[in-house]
């Protein structure tokens, strides 16, 4: 269901459930809930690819599975609430990780989909994939993916999608902020590893300790920010690797990293 593949430093995790279109079932969950767990102790992987197989990259919850909960003695609420609490955590989860995490997206990625693109830290687009948030063409308004959307995208494009259902294309995602890149199908597999194994060149505790820093300044006002990344910035400086890089900047060199 949730596939391991490496490629050096580069692990891809693929979602492989395409009768599903990639479907975030309980199954689906536990398996990325457990795959993003094994991260943090993971020094071999310095960058994750996340993608999927079939006609989709993820169309969103399994509605399926949510619909068999009504017979429940408090009609569902017990257990959707529990869903959307893993599905939330899950989003949440790519952020803490060390390693960048890049969505390498095809064909549709719909309302939870979208939010584990708008989710991962980089994204690639093959041409003629749809994003949308569309949950409210069948009257369920995707208020947990407008979470990632609103931090991501301009509010009042991720606004006009929640309340339209439209569906947007590569180009417009593009535009708006949701993906990085929009490539060619048959290149896209190509370029979301070039991406990759260019981040993974980079000395991999910079990176980590950059990633996490992102995060949290992101949450800060402007002066905490510039405090916090500061003594980030110092406590870098001090890594030996950090000391070899600049060392083999000045001298012309490509530098010897220990990590």
């Amino acid at each position: 269901m949730l596939t391991r593949q490496r490629d050096g430093a580069v692990l891809r995790l693929v979602m492989d459930m395409p009768e599903r279109l990639n479907a975030l079932s309980d199954a689906m969950l536990a398996e990325l809930a457990g795959a993003l767990d094994d991260l943090h102790d993971d020094s071999e992987t310095r960058v994750v690819v996340l993608s999927g197989t079939g006609r989709a990259f993820c169309a969103g919850h399994d509605l399926k599975e949510m619909q068999a909960h009504r017979g429940d003695p408090d009609g569902g609420a017990a257990a959707w609430l529990d869903l959307f609490t893993r599905c939330g955590g899950i989003m949440q989860e790519i952020a803490r990780v060390p390693q960048p995490v890049i969505a390498q997206v095809h064909g549709v990625a719909a309302a939870a989909g979208c939010q584990l693109v708008a989710s991962c830290d980089m994204a690639i687009a093959a041409e003629g994939t749809r994003f949308g948030v569309n949950g409210v063409n069948i009257g369920l308004f995707c208020s947990t993916p407008m979470v990632a959307l609103t931090r991501v995208m301009p509010r009042k494009a991720v606004f006009e999608m929640l309340t339209t259902g439209r569906l947007i294309d590569a180009d417009e995602a593009r535009g708006l902020g949701l993906v990085n890149r929009v490539v060619p199908a048959d290149a896209l597999a190509e370029e979301t590893m070039a991406l990759a194994r260019t981040v993974a060149a980079k000395l991999g505790s910079a990176v980590r300790v950059g990633k996490r820093a992102f995060y949290e300044q992101a949450e800060m006002d402007l002066s905490r920010a510039y405090d916090h990344t500061g003594q980030v910035m110092v406590r870098n400086m001090l890594d030996a690797d950090t000391d070899e890089g600049i060392a083999a900047f000045l001298d012309k060199r490509s530098p010897d990293w220990a990590q």
